[in-house]
C-alpha cells in the first residue's frame, strides 16, 4: 500500500555517545551540516548554542525541512530529529551519518509520516491539487 505524505520525520534517539563531543557545539554542527549534505539537502541556515556548563541545541535548516539536535553530555545522550520533504532528500542517510559521528552504541528511533495528503484532502478548507503532492513511501 502506497502511503502518499509530504515528508517523513525520524525521532531519533542515541545513547552512550562521546560526552565530550556532544558538548562541543561547534563539531556538533559540522556534523550536522555535513549529514545534511550526505543526504542532499539543499541547506539554509544553521544555528547552534552551547549551553552553560553543558549542553548543544542546534537547528539546520534546509530547503526541505531541517534537522536539529539537543544534547545531555552529562547522560551521553542526543535527541535529534531528521525532517525532510521531497523524494530527493533521504532522512536515514543523515541518521546512519550522525549515528558513525557520534560514536553512539545505542540508538532508537521513530518514523513519522508527515503531511498525509488524505488528511490534508479531508481538512483542507481549500482546494486542493492532487497533482502538487510528491511524495510517497
Amino acid at each position: 500500500m502506497k502511503i502518499e505524505q509530504l515528508g517523513r520525520h525520524i525521532l531519533a534517539e542515541f545513547y552512550n555517545c562521546d560526552k565530550e563531543l556532544l558538548n562541543d557545539h561547534k563539531l556538533i554542527e559540522k556534523f550536522m551540516v555535513e549529514a545534511a549534505q550526505e543526504a542532499k539537502a539543499t541547506i539554509v541556515k544553521s544555528v547552534f548554542h552551547l549551553f552553560n556548563p553543558w549542553g548543544v541545541s542546534g537547528v539546520v535548516v534546509i530547503q526541505e525541512s531541517h534537522l536539529t539536535i539537543h544534547t545531555w553530555p552529562e547522560y551521553g545522550y542526543a535527541a535529534v530529529d531528521f525532517f525532510t520533504c521531497g523524494n530527493e532528500v533521504n532522512p536515514w542517510v543523515a541518521f546512519q551519518y550522525m549515528k558513525e559521528k557520534l560514536k553512539s552504541e545505542i540508538t532508537e528511533t521513530t518514523e513519522v509520516p508527515r503531511g498525509l495528503v488524505d488528511k490534508i484532502k479531508l481538512y483542507s478548507k481549500n482546494q486542493v491539487n492532487p497533482t502538487n503532492f510528491k511524495t510517497s513511501v
